[in-house]
This record gives C-alpha cells, structure tokens and sequence, in this order.
C-alpha cells in the first residue's frame, strides 16, 4: 500500500523523500524521481510532512519515537499515520510525538491496492480540524473520501478495524454461503449474481469473490494475517470497553484459526479454500476452466 501511494503522489507531481528497510521498494520509488534517505530521522530532518504506512503497530512506534525515529527529525511538524495500529499505539505515538511537537494525523486507510493505485481510498482521519487542513491536500490525491471522524488520535484506528470487522465477518460469511450453495448444486456465479441484486450484497459477494476467488487468483491484495490483526484489535477494543461483540468474537476465532493455517503471505480471500476443504467442496474455476461444484 505505501509504496503505491507513494507512486500516486510521484504522478501528483509531488517530491518525495523516502526510507522503508525493503531496498526493492526504495529503488522502485527512486526511479520514479524521489531521494532515499538511510533513517526515518533523515527524512523527518528535511521533510515538513511525514507520511507513514507500515504493516504492524509496534514497526509504527519503532519509526516514530525510536532510535532513528521520526522523533529525531529537525524539520517535521505533522506526521500522518497512514496504518491500521490501533487507537492505543495512535495514541502513544501522539502523546510522544507531542513532546517535540509534532502533530499526529490519525488516517487509516480502505479501499485496496487498486484504490491506492487510482487514487480512490477512503480516508479516516482524527486529528485537530486546522491539521487536517494543512495536509487535506495531499490526502486528496490519495483518496476520494476523507472523513474527518474526531479530533483524538485513536479514533481514526477505531473506525478503521470496526470497517474490518464488518469486511472479515462478510468475507467469512460468504464463504460459507458460497460453499453450502455449490455443494448443493447452485452455479457460483449465478449465485453470487442473485445476492448481489438482494439484500445479502457485501463487499466479498461484489468484488473479493468474483475478483479473486471464482477466478482462484486469491490476489485481493491484503493479507490474511493483517485482517487477523484488525480484528483481533477491534476485539480487544470491545473488551476494553465492555461491549459484548458474540459475533465478532466468533468472526475473531475463526480469524485467527485461519492465520494459524495459513502462510505468512496468504491473501485473505484464501480464507475461502480452508472453508471449501472443510465443506469438502471447491469453488470456482477448475484447471480446466470449469466452474466446480465439488
């Protein structure tokens, strides 16, 4: 995701200044026009304006407030944390960065790789309304829906995995519906077709499925162990705050079952293949092209 939408802003025109430890990732941001720096300290001693998106909560407090971090820099003012980390790191991350003044734009990202590559994210940011504006402008180019849902870093985390708690459920729901019909004899695709004209159309039944699984890619673009996270997370967010969730603790359990089976890099619409085993069906195309019906 990061470097896709560091490649939007480099079409955007905008200059980059970069540091990720994947020297592939540099390298390609490179020969795109942008400078690579050796530390997010590097970055933040020449950039105003630091943008992070980074796969886990504690790579997110390394680069900020570590050694190296983004605390060191001389010229940061504002930095916005593009990751899925939670409220309580976002708020950790905000008060230490406070310290030496540097604002914290809470802004969790949805909408895929391909919205990061087209520019049409959704965009969930918490922070002070004059922040906002002052870095509105480069959210814009990165996203066609920013909403500002607080002004406390941590409330930005907490609409972004309750969002994922709803694509996990549906993910997993559909799953099985989509397993039990084809086992029953039903067409997938014409299955998926009726529920998309009904009241049961979720984001799985519109584009996961016919995008990745029918056609056996399972290449949404989002790891399964990143849903594992975002889930678990919200679910530790109900604990914290008394909110019985049975559904999402059963949609967390079943998360995270499919991540202990599952390989680091597993997209999370492979989730559909331990239920088709379990179902003892398949669905989608066959080798041979065919739609399976078990």
């Amino acid at each position: 995701m990061g470097g896709r939408m560091a490649s939007r802003l480099r079409s955007c025109e905008r200059s980059l200044l970069v540091h990720d430890t994947d020297h592939a990732a540099v390298a390609a941001l490179v020969e795109l026009g942008a400078q690579s720096y050796g530390s997010p300290a590097e970055v933040a001693d020449r950039a105003p304006t630091v943008l992070l998106s980074l796969p886990t909560p504690e790579i997110v407090r390394a680069v900020a407030l570590g050694p190296g971090g983004l605390i060191e820099g001389s010229a940061i003012r504002t930095c916005v944390d593009l990751s899925t980390t939670g409220p309580a790191v976002s708020r950790d991350v905000a008060e230490g960065l406070a310290a030496a003044r540097i604002a914290l734009v809470d802004a969790p990202v949805s909408g895929g790789v391909k919205g990061a590559e087209r520019g049409t994210l959704t965009v969930m940011a918490a922070c002070a309304a004059e922040t906002l504006a002052g870095v509105r402008p480069l959210l814009d180019e990165l996203a066609a829906n920013v909403f500002h849902v607080g002004d406390r870093p941590g409330m930005g985390q907490l609409v972004k995995v309750l969002n994922n708690l709803l694509s996990a459920t549906a993910l997993a729901a559909t799953a099985e519906t989509v397993a039990l019909g084809v086992k029953s004899g039903l067409d997938a695709s014409v299955l998926l077709e009726a529920i998309n004209a009904s009241s049961g159309r979720n984001s799985a039944t519109a584009q996961k499925f016919p995008d990745a699984v029918l056609p056996r890619s399972f290449d949404f673009g989002f790891t399964l162990a990143l849903m594992n996270k975002d889930v678990q997370i919200c679910l530790a967010e109900a604990r914290d705050a008394g909110v019985p969730m049975p559904v999402g603790e059963a949609v967390a359990a079943l998360w995270a079952d499919a991540r202990s089976r599952s390989a680091e890099d597993a997209d999370c619409t492979e989730i559909a293949m331990l239920v088709e085993r379990a179902a003892g069906t398949r669905i989608g195309e066959d080798a041979d092209g065919t739609d399976g019906d078990g």
